[in-house]
Formats: C-alpha cells, structure tokens, sequence
C-alpha cells in the first residue's frame, strides 16, 4: 500500500457493548461484584495451599497455579470491560491494546499445559499409585510450572510481535470489550500469511498436544476406575477427575466456539457473550468446582478461621 494513502493508528477504539441506556449501572456493578468474588476466591486457594500442610500435594499445587493463572486473566481483562460498560466504550493506545494481549494470551497459553499435566497428575495417582510420589516429586512440578509459564509467556511474546509488526491503517474501531485477536487481525492492511503459519505451528504444542494428552489420560483412568471392584473405590476415583474434567469442558469449549468456529458462523452478540464466559465466568467458577466437594481445601479454610 502506498504511504501517502496511510492514515497511521496509534489508538484502538474499544465499543464493548453498545445501547445498554439504563442497563450500565446494573451490569458495571455485576462485573463488579464478579471480579471482587474472582479475586477473593483465588487469592483464598492460593493462601490456602501456601499456609495449609495437609494441601502440599502436587494435585493443590497445580490448583494453586490455575488460581494464579485466573486472577491474572481476570485481572487483566475486567478493568477495561468496566470501563467500555459504564462509557459505552474506551480508547487504549496501540501498545497498550498488544499489552493487553499479551497479558491475556501468556497466561492462556499456560493454563493449556498446566491443565494437560494436571489430567496427568490424575493419571499417575489413578492409574500407577505406587511410582506416584516418584514421578510427581515436587522437583518435578516445580520444573514443570517453571517451564510451562516460560512458554506461555515466550510464545506469547512472539505472536504480539508479529502482530506489532503488521500495518494498522485506516480503520483503528473494534467491536469488542478487550483487544483480542481476531478483532485485532480485523484491522490490520498487511499480509497475515506469516502470522496464520506461526499460529498453526503455536497451537501444535500449546493447544492440541496438551489436549490429546488431557483426552489419552482420562481413557486410561476410565479404564483403570473400571476395573475397580468396588463401587465405593470407583466413585472415590471418579470425584478426584470430575472437577478437572469440569474445568475442562467449560475451557476447551469456549476456546473451540471462540476460535475454532469461522467468524462469519456467529454474530458479534454471541461472540462477545462467549467471550464474557471464557474471560470472566470461568475464573469465578473454578475455584467453586474445585472446593465445592474437596473436604481438604474444606477443612483447611476451618483451620484458617479457626
């Protein structure tokens, strides 16, 4: 494209949900109320499993990182959707907009293998209990963070420069409440050829991989919890899974129907309202899943109040 026909970007327009009219009070104190509970409820299972002994198991410590992982990625995203709420939009810079990305795509990227090696962890407990301790020592779970939140964090790294490379001319308006990455291709001029490959190649080890691996697990626990005699022993094995693979189902699901689905097969509502789940909900309700039937984390937060 010629420059002299460029009009450069250097602001994003943010419309979030426009015509709320006297809906914005209501809504701005909902998302409010949302992200104080998120916040409270992570920061209460993070302090739980540093403070409690009896939750100084690999199982609690990955739990610990997915609260970790929501509190940073409700964190980053809340405060901009209050503002396109109660403004019927906002403006960020160019770079504050890939910031934004990329504080929401690192911890994404991570929670894709953390919750492949937590399926894992289930596994190994499950499925060959006497090497448990051997394998998931807590040298290896550290190791495992350490590398997970590297990835996460590298990976990310590289798509906001590929994306910080492109030209963004002429249109600078994104019908969305945070700078996420379809919108943001939207507008770009320039070729996305090189992007579309370091995508595919991304989602190879952040994405697919640790999902084949979560799916290859749960089929050998399945056939491991069925071999069990008793039916007390099979629903004991079966309630140490069902959260994950709650969890599970409500993350890969979103993350299919938000990126997966072509964007011409949904309208922007429903985007936006599949979005609001994958950014907001889910970081309040795992924490929920995870402690609504765990007499341990029970137990420790008597211990606390205690």
């Amino acid at each position: 494209m010629d420059e002299q026909n460029q009009t450069w970007v250097s602001e994003i327009v943010l419309l979030g949900f426009q015509n709320l009219h006297n809906f914005k009070v209501p809504l701005f104190s909902l998302f409010l109320l949302i992200y104080i509970l998120t916040v409270w409820e992570n920061v209460l299972i993070i302090v739980l499993v540093a403070f409690s002994r009896n939750l100084h198991s690999p199982m609690y410590f990955f739990l610990q990182q997915l609260a970790l992982t929501d509190l940073l990625g409700s964190t980053n995203i809340v405060p901009t959707l209050l503002l396109t709420v109660i403004h019927d939009g906002t403006t960020l810079s160019l770079v504050g907009c890939f910031v934004e990305f990329y504080f929401f795509c690192a911890p994404e990227a991570f929670e894709c293998l953390l919750l492949a090696v937590m399926a894992y962890d289930r596994y190994v407990a499950i499925c060959i209990p006497l090497r448990y301790t051997s394998i998931m020592s807590h040298r290896a779970c550290v190791t495992f963070i350490l590398m997970f939140w590297a990835l996460g964090f590298s990976n990310a790294m590289i798509t906001v420069n590929i994306i910080g490379s492109l030209q963004f001319c002429d249109q600078n308006t994104i019908n969305h409440f945070f700078c996420d990455f379809l919108p943001l291709l939207e507008l770009s001029c320039s070729d996305l050829s090189f992007l579309e490959i370091d995508v595919i190649i991304q989602s190879l080890p952040l994405i697919i991989c640790p999902f084949v691996l979560i799916i290859v697990s749960y089929m050998c626990i399945a056939h491991a919890i069925l071999k069990i005699v008793s039916h007390t022993g099979r629903q004991k094995a079966f309630s140490t899974c069902s959260s994950h693979l709650a969890v599970v189902s409500m993350f890969y699901g979103t993350l299919i129907a938000i990126y997966m689905v072509p964007p011409s097969n949904q309208s922007q509502t429903v985007s936006k309202v599949l979005s609001l789940l994958y950014t907001v909900v889910i970081p309040l309700v795992n924490p929920v899943i995870y402690s609504l039937r765990n007499k341990d984390i029970k137990e420790a937060f008597k211990m606390i109040l205690k």
